[in-house]
């Protein structure tokens, strides 16, 4: 008896079997329990698959074929994340449109696949380039936007001068692009974004219903950033009354602590306070902070910088004089984009009053009693001293309901939460994506595709490469762009921006389900 393993003759014979028997299809059947094994659908964006691939998918084959042995009604599909930079870069690299490139690879992915023996059902295979899905991608972003969760803003954004397109925060790693590696620059331009920030407590809350490791709901944690505190008002030394600095602070039971403010370079008042002698050295950091990234501007490693503005602001509760400064360790995007300092209970701004010879007040003494000089910030709980009337409160509980009570009182604090996440930035200056469903008329402004003309179809165009002006390569297809609207049916023009390729995998999940 033969007892040699021919992969070639035994592999080909039994996946022969398979297809004619048509096997893994998934059949509607109520009697048993359901189990689905979700992949993560690939970008068809290489020659073929990569060892990689095979670590995802060959150890979810494998808890498929086991659950379908212990009696479960499995389903474990497979499709394509056809639209976006990776698939439409190839193209570009070969000199080929990307619908015919996309298409080869999803051939070559699927043959593959299926020499892996992987028991996929095919019957429910899905592709996002595919007019029947990308129809619900478009409709579901009328939903959004008919709900107010869509919406477009002027903004600062990264743009990536190579892929020639708009990054997300997190598509920017370590001040590179990070699909190409290139340098990345901010630019102002209009785009969409998703309201992702008005879920942000449901998704906090939400961790607690799945079955993940602690660490990654950590992380996740983490992202959404949730912050207890308070909003606080500090008038501009020597501005007409009224005018004001809000800081956020979680912390407002240092408030006797803060001996100098800090404004994000992006601060709309940077430009106000700031004096005609400091002005030079305020623009060229700025200058220098918009280069960077956030991740840099916040990692603990990288040397405080800053540049004092020449203004001041003055403390709500006893009346000193702040200097104004600002440095890219605070964010605009976070809280209000300034911050009261309080170097002897916080490292950073410890860090940053070390550097710069500015004030250091103890205001929290711990268990052992005050220290006197700080050699660090002390950061843990005590009482407060050096705080006039609340002195001998323990911080932070009874030391931070009372001072925000007090200011409050007089209208100079709010209690406040808030939350690092951000709204999702989806608009794409390229053309290898979902067109979003919107025509802008001079009339009536932007306005929804009715659902009944949808999907609106992305057009085949021979010209489909980046440009260097910001506009997408769509902008150049007058016969597509050039429309009625469907409010007054007067001209109008279709959006030309598509949307982020993590908008069609966002929903995939509930496609397969539902073929």
């Amino acid at each position: 008896m033969e007892r040699r393993y021919k992969p070639q003759e035994i592999e080909e014979k039994w996946q022969r079997i398979w297809r004619e028997r048509d096997a893994y299809r998934t059949p509607e059947d109520s009697e048993k329990p359901k189990y689905y094994c979700l992949d993560f659908f690939p970008y068809p964006s290489g020659d073929g698959l990569s060892v990689g691939h095979c670590r995802n998918y060959v150890p979810t084959d494998a808890v498929s074929r086991f659950m379908r042995m212990r009696g479960y009604n499995v389903l474990h599909p497979m499709g394509w994340d056809a639209f976006g930079l990776p698939a439409e870069n190839f193209a570009i690299q070969r000199g080929v449109h990307p619908r015919l490139t996309t298409e080869r690879n999803i051939a070559t992915y699927k043959r593959q696949m299926n020499m892996l023996g992987l028991s996929y059902d095919w019957s429910r295979e899905i592709s996002s380039i595919d007019p029947g899905y990308y129809r619900w991608t478009q409709w579901l972003f009328l939903l959004l936007y008919k709900r107010g969760l869509a919406y477009r803003s002027i903004g600062s954004q990264w743009w990536c001068p190579v892929d020639k397109t708009i990054l997300a925060n997190e598509q920017v790693e370590q001040g590179r692009c990070w699909r190409c590696g290139s340098e990345v620059t901010k630019v102002d331009l209009e785009q969409w974004y998703l309201r992702i920030t008005d879920y942000a407590q449901r998704l906090l809350d939400d961790l607690a219903t799945i079955d993940w490791p602690e660490k990654i709901k950590l992380m996740q944690a983490n992202w959404i950033g949730r912050s207890e505190g308070a909003e606080i008002d500090f008038a501009l030394a020597g501005q007409p009354a009224g005018e004001r600095i809000t800081v956020f602070t979680t912390r407002p039971d240092t408030l006797f602590g803060a001996t100098y403010l800090v404004l994000a370079p992006e601060h709309p008042l940077v430009e106000q306070v700031t004096t005609p002698e400091r002005r030079a050295a305020v623009e060229a950091y700025r200058e220098q902070a918009r280069r960077e990234s956030e991740i840099e501007r916040l990692s603990t490693e990288k040397e405080k910088t800053g540049v004092f503005t020449g203004a001041y602001a003055i403390n709500p509760i006893n009346q000193a004089a702040l200097p104004i400064w600002i440095s890219d360790y605070v964010l605009m995007g976070y809280g209000t984009g300034a911050i009261m300092a309080v170097p002897g209970h916080d490292e950073r701004d410890f860090q940053f009053a070390t550097k710069f010879s500015l004030p250091i007040i103890e205001v929290i003494a711990p268990p052992s009693g005050p220290q006197g000089e700080l050699a660090e910030a002390y950061v843990g709980e005590g009482l407060l001293i050096n705080s006039g009337q609340f002195n001998g409160l323990t911080a932070p509980q009874q030391a931070t309901a009372a001072i925000v009570d007090w200011l409050a009182e007089r209208g100079v604090a709010r209690r406040k939460v808030n939350y690092k996440l951000r709204d999702w930035l989806i608009s794409r200056q390229r053309y290898w994506g979902v067109p979003i469903p919107i025509v802008h008329c001079e009339q009536c402004g932007p306005q929804p595709v009715p659902e009944d003309q949808l999907p609106v179809l992305l057009p085949e165009i021979e010209d489909f490469k980046p440009t260097d002006d910001g506009r997408s390569p769509l902008a150049r297809a007058p016969e597509w762009v050039n429309t009625t609207c469907p409010v007054c049916g007067g001209p109008a023009r279709r959006e030309t921006d598509t949307m982020d390729t993590f908008v069609d995998s966002s929903w995939y999940h509930l496609r397969y389900p539902s073929p």
